[in-house]
């Protein structure tokens, strides 16, 4: 059988599977885990310009929480009580010649899982990235950002402090949180639920963009969900009730221009913290 039917047979009896599984499932379910980890695989790609989830790998990622039990892991200063396979991150054990091969840079304090991506000269200040995340080359995650689950960053992007870029595990078909490459996301701003930001896209401090946001071109009054078209300069805005105008006005996301030169001065990625 191929790994994908042996995933999907499992899922169909998943209330089935535990830590006593066949030894089949969990060399299945682990090599789709080691295959992330390596980015030899992705839970999401772009097929013919359509973003596509390959919906088994999501699934072994959720299997792999019913095959291995709780355990307990001691620090100098705190111990930890997670599910066996990701109590131990992603460079765990590593040496400076594996950092070397592996080729992005990563500060003290940053929580990667095992099962999640990082392509080279990313830059990883103390943030956040859980398994399944797919974060590309040069891309750069700030302090206090976070990588949730699934979610899939382009290349040379710049996900400022505090941000959050939500993760999407289930239901298995559903699309994961997108940033394509080259978009910077402001500080202290959220994307969740599988929306999608178009390349080269420039979100303010302090977006919330979610399935249900609002997202309007100021230019033309089109109100739009779920993505935001490439090259856009967004910024936080308000909508009032048309049919009661003393109500409160509702939040969205308001694309006030393309972006430009001026913009790119602003927020280009600079190649000197990436060498």
């Amino acid at each position: 059988m191929s790994i994908e039917n042996i995933i999907n047979d499992a899922w169909e009896n998943r209330d089935q599977v535990s830590p006593n599984s066949d030894e089949s499932l969990k060399n299945t379910v682990n090599q789709i885990i080691d295959d992330l980890d390596s980015g030899k695989v992705r839970v999401a790609e772009k097929i013919n310009g359509e973003w596509v989830t390959h919906q088994h790998i999501k699934k072994a990622i959720m299997l792999s929480f019913r095959m291995y039990p709780m355990e307990n892991l001691n620090g100098p200063y705190s111990s930890w009580y997670d599910k066996a396979h990701l109590l131990k991150g992603k460079t765990a054990g590593w040496s400076r010649e594996d950092h070397e091969k592996a080729g992005f840079r990563m500060v003290p304090n940053s929580p990667v899982r095992r099962g999640s991506f990082i392509g080279k000269n990313a830059v990883l200040m103390p943030c956040y990235v859980n398994i399944g995340a797919w974060i590309d080359s040069g891309t750069m995650m700030d302090t206090f950002s976070r990588a949730g689950s699934c979610c899939q960053i382009g290349k040379n992007c710049h996900i400022s402090a505090g941000s959050g870029i939500g993760g999407v595990l289930e239901p298995a078909q559903a699309l994961p949180t997108i940033i394509e490459d080259n978009v910077f996301v402001g500080a202290m701003s959220e994307v969740v639920e599988g929306v999608i930001v178009g390349e080269g896209s420039v979100l303010s401090m302090g977006m919330l963009i979610t399935q249900s946001t609002k997202i309007v071109n100021r230019a033309t009054g089109e109100i739009t969900y779920g993505k935001i078209p490439p090259y856009s300069v967004v910024v936080p805005g308000s909508l009032p009730d048309k049919n009661n105008p003393s109500a409160p006005s509702l939040s969205c996301a308001v694309i006030i221009k393309q972006v430009d030169e001026k913009t790119r001065s602003k927020t280009s990625v600079n190649d000197l913290l990436r060498e």
